[in-house]
């Protein structure tokens, strides 16, 4: 378990700010890994694993057993925090904590994490509209790093990152475990035992897919094209499998954070549909092309900021590239309320402006255009009080994010 008081986690404070303002369920949701049973342990004292047998016990028989557990059939002051980790995996977890929180969610505060998406397997039972906000967790970022504060705007001013921190990111990736032992070696194998994990415990277990080592051929394909538009029929002729069952898998892989896709903007939904989308990996520290790894490190963290951004109700915000007729592409637009926010084109080391940044921005009408580059040294300058196309290093951008 990584140490909290060492790389405290934003995500402890944003649950800690959701108590203190809702009654309502958190829901945490992310990858294996990134750190949710640390942020549960934290905050809760009251703590059920789905895959503890004790605990699973317990849930099996109702809710009413589990608040005998919790103290609930004694008097005292609302605040404890009791969490549910995994409890997607029961079939009938929806059921049960739609029942447990109706009779008893008053009296105490309810965490509940796991490492698929939890509003991705419908598995019956009634709705939990109403009852819960979801939080989306990532691994740790640069703004992270820098800065565990909860927030009331979507960008906040530019911190430094120590040099040694800044490197591991980029070598070890943001998975707390790997990031801070910074050992290669360590690495290599934490991501062989998390691979097989997903691809075949997690795959097995919450969907209904036979066909595995297809599966995994797939993820190996998608594995070398991190930031490379996706042709369907090109993965379904080399998977020999149909296209619309490479769509499903894709969002399968999706579903359980092995990657995202990043949709082209356009202002027709129906013609954005019909464009390739770009597959990203969610851990970029396994990927040996230093462009390719770059183009997702960015990624990673822009999809943290619009996730995170949209969590916390600042907004609703979304990642999305573009790619006119003529084939000019710049690598990221982020929207906030449906509406062209800003661009990113990211770089490794070359620091000459891209003319496709000021032409897309003038199309797009985006209020700010960005050339990130990687290997350029921290600036403390804020990035987002340029309105003209401007190279900006990766470490100033990426710390005034989420």
């Amino acid at each position: 378990m990584v140490d909290m008081k060492r790389y405290p986690r934003l995500y402890a404070e944003l649950l800690k700010v959701h108590f203190s303002e809702n009654r309502q369920m958190a829901f945490l949701s992310g990858p294996r890994q990134v750190g949710k049973t640390s942020v549960c342990r934290e905050l809760a004292p009251l703590y059920l694993n789905w895959d503890d047998q004790d605990a699973r016990e317990t849930i099996l028989k109702g809710p009413a057993a589990v608040a005998r557990v919790a103290g609930l059939d004694h008097l005292q002051a609302v605040g404890d925090v009791l969490a549910f980790d995994e409890i997607h995996r029961y079939a009938r977890w929806k059921t049960f904590l739609k029942g447990f929180f109706d009779v008893y969610g008053d009296g105490l505060r309810i965490i509940v994490t796991g490492s698929s998406r939890l509003d991705v397997y419908k598995r019956g039972g009634d709705s939990l509209m109403g009852r819960y906000f979801l939080y989306r967790m990532h691994p740790l970022s640069v703004a992270e790093l820098s800065s565990v504060s909860p927030r009331s705007t979507p960008i906040t001013p530019p911190s430094p990152l120590d040099d040694a921190e800044w490197t591991a990111l980029w070598n070890y990736g943001g998975f707390p475990e790997p990031f801070t032992r910074r050992d290669i070696r360590f690495s290599r194998r934490w991501q062989t035992l998390r691979n097989a994990q997903l691809l075949r415990e997690d795959v097995r277990e919450l969907t209904r897919i036979g066909e595995i080592d297809q599966l995994i051929a797939l993820s190996t394909l998608l594995d070398a094209r991190s930031g490379q538009q996706i042709v369907f029929t090109t993965l379904a002729k080399e998977v020999r499998v149909s296209e619309n069952t490479v769509r499903t898998w894709t969002g399968v892989l999706s579903a359980l954070h092995r990657g995202f896709l990043v949709k082209p903007w356009h202002r027709s939904v129906t013609a954005a549909i019909r464009k390739a989308p770009k597959w990203f990996l969610r851990d970029w520290s396994s990927i040996d092309d230093e462009g390719q790894r770059a183009e997702t490190l960015v990624g990673c963290h822009l999809l943290k900021a619009v996730e995170g951004w949209s969590d916390m109700g600042l907004g609703r915000f979304e990642l999305f590239y573009v790619r006119d007729k003529q084939k000019r592409e710049i690598d990221f637009l982020v929207t906030k309320d449906q509406k062209p926010w800003f661009l990113a084109e990211v770089k490794k080391s070359d620091t000459a402006l891209s003319p496709a940044l000021d032409h897309m921005q003038r199309q797009l009408g985006a209020e700010h255009a960005f050339q990130v580059v990687i290997d350029e040294p921290f600036v403390k300058k804020d990035c987002f009080a340029r309105r003209t196309p401007t190279v900006v290093p990766a470490r100033t951008f990426l710390s005034q994010l989420l």
